[in-house]
């Protein structure tokens, strides 16, 4: 007599169904959209802050904002696109809680590998860690992210030339760099 071994492929929800659960209360839905955007937010939060502290507290508060904001996500646009906004904005803001500038700046010594998948771009986030606050939100924001001059300039409450001359800025600081 054959014993036959019946396998049950369990089925994977997509971000869509996850989104749905996760609306209606579902933290086990809410963790695996958790899973599956956390390392994309916190490369944008350590480009955005510069220091590792600080992103991951902006990461864990882009999240905590995220289930407050969730049922507002009408599918109107990609997920992806909507939580990138909510990271620019929630980083843009935790950086603006720490008052004191230059604590944002780390030695390149002190930067260390980020868990055991380090950052795709490690060199040039070393290098970001160097540059002035401002040059590196715009550099970040225009080169990385794809954002325009007219949004960051919305995005910081500064005019758009000064959005353009802070990205030559840190262009040219990053040359001397190299």
């Amino acid at each position: 007599m054959s014993v036959q071994i019946q396998l049950i492929e369990e089925r994977v929800p997509s971000e869509v169904e996850l989104i749905e659960r996760a609306k209606q209360g579902d933290k086990s839905a809410f963790k695996q959209i958790y899973l599956l955007h956390h390392k994309r937010v916190y490369g944008l939060c350590f480009r955005l802050s510069g220091q590792i502290e600080l992103a991951e507290e902006a990461t864990q508060d882009t999240f905590v904002r995220l289930w407050q904001k969730l049922p507002q996500f009408k599918g109107d646009s990609q997920f992806s696109t909507w939580l990138h906004r909510l990271t620019v904005n929630q980083a843009l803001t935790s950086i603006k809680k720490h008052k004191s500038f230059w604590a944002r700046f780390l030695p390149l010594s002190d930067v260390t590998e980020l868990g055991q998948a380090p950052l795709e771009y490690e060199l040039l986030d070393k290098l970001l860690l160097k540059l002035p606050e401002r040059a590196r939100i715009v550099f970040v924001l225009f080169e990385a992210e794809g954002y325009k001059h007219d949004e960051i300039a919305n995005l910081l409450g500064i005019a758009n030339g000064t959005s353009k001359a802070q990205l030559h800025r840190a262009k040219k600081l990053l040359q001397e760099m190299l």
